[in-house]
């Protein structure tokens, strides 16, 4: 049930896309976004640079990169390995993938704060287990074009070509998604009224 006082558009029941795979284990937050990109004052441009340092060369040369490769441009589904998202507690690496136009990623497991400022952001930490990741990338190196759906509230995952397995998710982050609660702005300005009305019982501070 969505919150009681947000609209629908804040409730994330289900995200169906393409992916990219990118199944190495530990990735940490230094190699998704470069610690000389954490200066930038908003996050506006911070896609351009998620992995970059494994994606370009010194002289700004492209390398062999799943994000690179055409074959997967518009994915928006990313497949990674375990413990994704470890080291630095950086809000930029989900910022960088999320402005790179990924909206899910599925992994079997997540660096806690990561999944949590990912959770932040709209952008759910989905837990796959290690033998259907395995499954899940070789149909999308195998066919770039399926499509992936992910849903959240049965917890179910399947593809375009019939294939499905069972997934799993942080409970709590589960539940703000389909509550719609992960948008702390959301609901604060759903609630702007009931704030105006406690702010004007409570006695003056002068």
């Amino acid at each position: 049930m969505a919150h009681p006082n947000l609209k629908n558009s804040s409730v994330i029941e289900r995200i169906t896309g393409r992916a990219i795979p990118l199944p190495e284990n530990d990735v940490d937050t230094d190699r998704i976004i470069p610690a000389r990109y954490l200066k930038f004052i908003t996050f506006e441009g911070l896609g351009a640079y998620a992995f970059y340092d494994e994606r370009f060369d010194e002289q700004g040369k492209p390398k062999p990169h799943p994000f690179n490769d055409p074959t997967y441009l518009g994915a928006t589904i990313l497949l990674a390995g375990a413990n994704f998202g470890c080291g630095s507690s950086r809000e930029h690496a989900p910022q960088a993938l999320y402005r790179a136009g990924i909206r899910a990623i599925l992994a079997p497991s997540f660096a806690e704060i990561f999944a949590g400022n990912s959770t932040a952001i709209g952008m759910p930490t989905v837990m796959v287990s290690p033998l259907h990741l395995e499954t899940l990338i070789t149909l999308v190196t195998q066919n770039p074009s399926t499509d992936i759906r992910i849903d959240l509230k049965y917890k179910t995952l399947s593809t375009s070509s019939g294939w499905t397995c069972p997934v799993d998710m942080n409970e709590g982050y589960r539940k703000a998604f389909l509550e719609g609660s992960w948008d702390t702005t959301a609901v604060l300005l759903a609630n702007l009224d009931s704030i105006h009305k406690k702010a004007a019982a409570l006695p003056s501070l002068w």
